[in-house]
């Protein structure tokens, strides 16, 4: 029995789950594996991007809840139209384009409902429930308090930068995208995302300066 237990073993490691067999997988590949009808391949897309596009939205539009909305709209949108997606492209850019889109368009209606924009705000502060993000167990709780109160120094700063300004600077910053990425995401050229970027970085350091004094 026992060698019969370690031979199941050993076929398990070597033909692994379909699931698990996609993570070792670049983003073309899964790309092209859906396109052929693989519907798993569009769950590890979602796995891959779901956090990093909630992260990114919300940090535009400072609104937990309608970001998970419009995250969810990103996926409808990337499942409806992934086959007309440029695969010579890199899909991580096209998906951060799709949701920059959603974002600017979110702020955009806000700015013509004043109504919308106060209860937004308003929920903002009163989320007092917001969970930890990037959480160590290992630190000493006034480590992981002193990083939540940095994060949330960041991220109301990062809000108060132009949304033009606030969406370059999350991509080059907080995301760690390229000029070039950030170029295509944003439909601008590069001289404009790096003027851009100079400015959001200016302003963020005099929005930030005076509250870590």
């Amino acid at each position: 029995m026992a060698t019969a237990i370690r031979t199941t073993d050993v076929r398990s490691k070597a033909h692994p789950s379909p699931r698990k067999a996609l993570k070792e997988l670049s983003d073309s590949v899964v790309v092209a594996s859906q396109l052929a009808g693989n519907e798993l391949a569009f769950a590890e897309l979602v796995e891959r991007y779901q956090k990093r596009l909630l992260n990114f939205i919300y940090r535009i539009i400072g609104d937990r809840e309608r970001a998970e909305d419009l995250v969810q709209e990103v996926f409808i949108r990337v499942h409806r139209h992934l086959h007309r997606f440029d695969q010579s492209k890199k899909f991580s850019t096209w998906i951060y384009t799709i949701g920059s889109n959603l974002a600017k368009n979110e702020l955009r209606n806000r700015s013509r409902n004043p109504l919308v924009l106060f209860q937004a705000i308003k929920k903002t502060w009163e989320d007092d429930d917001r969970p930890l993000e990037f959480e160590d167990s290992r630190h000493r709780p006034d480590d992981l308090f002193r990083k939540r109160h940095l994060r949330e120094l960041v991220e109301w700063s990062v809000n108060q930068l132009p949304h033009h300004h606030r969406a370059v600077f999350v991509l080059r910053e907080l995301e760690g995208k390229t000029y070039e990425e950030i170029a295509e995401i944003t439909n601008c050229n590069l001289g404009t995302v790096k003027s851009r970027l100079n400015r959001a970085r200016n302003r963020f350091a005099q929005v930030v300066q005076p509250l870590l004094d």
